[in-house]
């Protein structure tokens, strides 16, 4: 008899077996946990950043407070409240503050990490595991969501331990990772329901090749086969299935509170209704392509691996039953199974589709559930055909923490590097300036700023500075001219750049372009500070600008107790 399949069968065996994977993956947990406190210590106490402040923070804390899931101090926008329990229950451990929040958030960061080190340890093996979890970890967008109290992270790091199972053919371990990611945010069900997809088109492809193999075209079978999971698996169409349950049921729950299904009337305009345009869609898809393997250095890791597609796999070779690099008898080293890489493009495929159709804002975070995936399969591809493959990792892994801390010559969300910090240290240190040298005011400002003056567990002003807002869209020549015609209803105004703007555009002086990005993404202009005091008829009090954001504090002249 087998001896592997004895030991397999062995329920000792697998009960050791067990606890000595749990207790690899506890260690990597905390080697992660404590690396990103390590890299994260000088963001633990920022005060809260755009998405954080105005909704997800809120509604924990309404949670936290009243222990409802519908929020009462905004209006719901129907996500899931899974990750937002998760951070009522830290408050409610270790109490209420920023640290406490980002300590939460660092370890569900750490948890995702153990989740691709698994997953690519297993799709690949242990070498390919620690590099794609090196560049996974130092890549900007992962980095600066790790340590936010946002929910997209949460929604990855469960869908890549949800695909370690599936790899592993762990079908109840699947459902319930698939259903927490779902939980986490709606949109972590596209993973499951990818796979369920890719399970029906291979059952039909079975069937083809079952009618081929009758007539004997062998060759064709064998390419077809490749790429179908293998025969014998125990997951069915209904694992994958059963994680829209949960979601389903806190939709119905969500709808018998608020009388809406997919969140606020506002909320469904801007990211589903106002999206679903022929023009649109195309141009959101090249956008997502472009998060998908360029942003941020991405690009050079894909083009790495395109290049290292046109060699020819190195050759190893097995001396005692183990791979060295002395070899006798050759063998290349192996891909990662075809299987597999089809499993992980439906996945990719269905975000890039879903996300391309829905979704106001085009947001990096967005993809992150898939991006992990693109890093592993080139990290594979370069450890299967480049010899010098970790030295290109490495200057991939420099080229990612460059961009932490440098702007890109186009436009991009603050919140993908640590453009996030300077943002909030411009705020942080404007509010202060309004507190003490306009307490009481009336203050002309735009979201997020208008939050960030009249709620003080942000972390912006203290306890007790409350402000009477007057908001507006943004700080384009449209809504300054709006202001300019009440200027009598405000004695200050806060100004901020809602957007970074590049100090040369490659494609600045494209005017289609633009006139694309204004109607279909919500792109517009701010202006300068100093246009902005000139049109409103007041004068500059406070300016201050760090790596092309800027923020300005105006006094109006009508109003006599500011001047």
């Amino acid at each position: 008899m087998d001896r592997s399949r004895t030991q397999r069968s062995d329920p000792k065996t697998q009960s050791r077996a067990a606890a000595s994977e749990w207790s690899q993956q506890f260690f990597l947990f905390a080697l992660f946990f404590v690396g990103l406190m390590l890299l994260h210590a000088p963001l633990l106490r920022l005060p809260y950043f755009w998405d954080e402040a105005g909704y997800y923070v809120p509604v924990a804390r309404d949670l936290f407070l009243t222990g409802s899931p519908i929020p009462q101090s905004t209006l719901s926008n129907a996500h899931p409240p899974l990750v937002m329990a998760w951070l009522a229950l830290a408050w409610r451990l270790c109490g209420y503050s920023p640290l406490v929040t980002r300590t939460a958030m660092l370890a569900v960061s750490a948890f995702s990490l153990v989740g691709v080190f698994r997953l690519s340890r297993l799709a690949a093996n242990v070498e390919v595991a620690w590099a794609t979890a090196l560049l996974v970890a130092v890549y900007p967008v992962y980095f600066t969501q790790s340590s936010m109290a946002l929910v997209d992270l949460a929604a990855a790091g469960l869908t890549f331990w949800a695909l370690a199972d599936y790899l592993e053919d762990h079908p109840w371990g699947l459902v319930v990772w698939f259903s927490l990611a779902a939980l986490a945010k709606e949109t972590g069900i596209l993973a499951s329901v990818a796979l369920a997809g890719w399970q029906l088109v291979g059952y039909f492809l079975r069937r083809r090749c079952r009618s081929l193999a009758d007539n004997r075209n062998d060759d064709r079978v064998d390419r077809w086969q490749e790429i179908l999971p293998p025969l014998g698996r125990r997951t069915r169409y209904l694992h994958l299935l059963l994680p829209v349950v949960p979601l389903a049921c806190w939709y119905a729950y969500h709808y018998l509170k608020t009388g809406f299904l997919l969140g606020n009337p506002e909320f469904f305009r801007y990211n589903v209704a106002a999206t679903l345009s022929p023009l649109r869609i195309p141009l959101a898809f090249g956008m997502r392509l472009w998060q998908l393997f360029g942003y941020f250095g991405l690009y050079l890791l894909t083009l790495a691996g395109l290049l290292a597609m046109l060699r020819p796999p190195l050759a190893v070779g097995r001396v005692a039953g183990r791979v060295t690099d002395r070899v006798t008898d050759y063998v290349t080293r192996p891909r990662i199974a075809f299987w597999v890489q089809a499993a992980f493009l439906s996945v990719t495929l269905a975000y890039l589709a879903f996300m391309s159709v829905v979704g106001g804002a085009v947001l990096a975070r967005y993809m992150l559930p898939v991006v992990p995936l693109v890093i592993l399969v080139m990290v594979s591809t370069l450890w299967r055909r480049a010899r010098h493959w970790k030295l290109i990792v490495g200057a991939v892994a420099i080229a990612f923490v460059a961009g932490l801390f440098t702007n890109p010559p186009y436009g991009f969300s603050l919140e993908d590097n640590l453009a996030y910090r300077d943002y909030i240290v411009l705020h942080a240190e404007a509010s202060r300036f309004i507190a003490m040298r306009y307490p009481g005011a009336r203050v002309l400002t735009a979201w997020p700023a208008s939050d960030e003056l009249t709620r003080p567990w942000l972390g912006y002003v203290s306890d007790g500075r409350h402000f009477r807002v007057v908001r507006i869209e943004d700080f384009s020549a449209s809504q300054i001219d709006v202001a300019a015609a009440a200027r009598g209803q405000f004695d200050v105004a806060l100004v901020f750049s809602t957007k970074y703007q590049p100090p040369h555009p490659l494609l600045d002086n494209w005017q289609a372009w633009r006139r694309v990005k204004e109607k279909y993404f919500g792109y517009h202009r701010d202006l300068l500070p100093e246009d902005i005091a000139q049109r409103l008829g007041g004068t500059i009090t406070y300016h201050k600008e760090k790596y092309g954001q800027w923020v300005a504090v105006i006094a109006m002249e009508n109003s006599s107790g500011y001047r």
